[in-house]
């Protein structure tokens, strides 16, 4: 297959972009942990299982993966992997940023462009209350040294969470602004595990829209970027939100080596571990095929 070859799903959405789990542990107890929609995963991929997925993604016309969670990090041979990463392919990694101080170097060195951040807090208590541990000047540690790594631009992942952290943000507006190495992204509440902390994250939006000086609309999931006073700001609202369905350029793996045509649905997975080549390379249309949007 030409590597200029592009995987297209039956409503015409062309599929760029892979968001690949590698482990499900995780060294945090976060209160709304959705565990990117695994149920039950077996063990992790290897690394070499891993590239062969990478190769035939790329081959297959994929130009960018992010490597997610649980905590990626927690993967002894993170940097390996990130090592066999194709050259056409760009590579992100999402993190809780625990464990980023003392990696951010390397993993730089190994070809990781940039990172996203999960912090919802920025106040020690409410952290830990939503993430089960003390860890926020880890966090904070973490982000300084992606900056200086050159792992940018760093968006800050914040779920809103009803009751929470709903006050918070000012706060976080005032830590990203004028550093254009920081970007702010306002999480909706994904509907997992029965979770009713959800923020009203469509109230927000609207503040923020007539706040910002300049919104421009971005490709994927037509997501809008607000500029308010040197402070970036994105919005993302995965829910009953056919705009973020009709623009998904998204195919997942599962940690355990399924893809995952909608991170909503568990039933409509393609095992791939283990195949190679033109086997895996059909597996691959086939679970584009599958791909429907969940919020028509």
């Amino acid at each position: 297959m030409a590597r200029s070859a592009i995987l297209e799903d039956t409503f015409g959405r062309a599929v760029t972009n892979l968001r690949m789990s590698l482990t499900q542990r995780c060294n945090l107890k976060c209160i709304y942990c959705h565990s990117e929609g695994e149920k039950a995963p077996g063990s992790e991929l290897s690394a070499e299982e891993i590239g062969e997925i990478l190769t035939t993604a790329a081959n297959l016309g994929i130009r960018h993966v992010k490597f997610t969670g649980g905590e990626p990090m927690l993967r002894d041979d993170l940097a390996d992997i990130i090592r066999l990463v194709p050259g056409t392919m760009k590579c992100s990694m999402t993190t809780n940023a625990t464990l980023l101080a003392d990696a951010a170097d390397e993993l730089k060195e190994a070809g990781l462009d940039r990172v996203n951040v999960s912090l919802d807090s920025l106040d020690p208590d409410k952290y830990r209350q939503i993430a089960g541990k003390s860890l926020l000047s880890d966090v904070i540690e973490g982000i300084h040294a992606a900056v200086a790594a050159g792992l940018t631009p760093v968006k800050l992942n914040m779920v809103l969470i009803e009751g929470v952290n709903e006050t918070e943000i000012p706060r976080f507006l005032e830590f990203v602004r004028n550093n254009r190495d920081l970007v702010l992204q306002v999480i909706e509440l994904m509907e997992f595990n029965d979770c009713k902390l959800h923020g009203d994250v469509d109230k927000l939006e609207k503040e923020i829209a007539r706040s910002a000086r300049t919104i421009i609309t971005r490709r994927m999931h037509h997501r809008k970027k607000y500029c308010l006073n040197g402070a970036e700001v994105e919005v993302v609202r995965p829910l009953h939100n056919t705009e973020f369905c009709a623009y998904c350029t998204r195919l997942r793996v599962t940690s355990d080596g399924k893809l995952k045509p909608c991170l909503l649905r568990a039933d409509n997975l393609v095992d791939v571990r283990g195949k190679k080549g033109k086997e895996l390379e059909q597996l691959f249309f086939e679970a584009v095929r599958r791909r429907a949007p969940f919020f028509h």
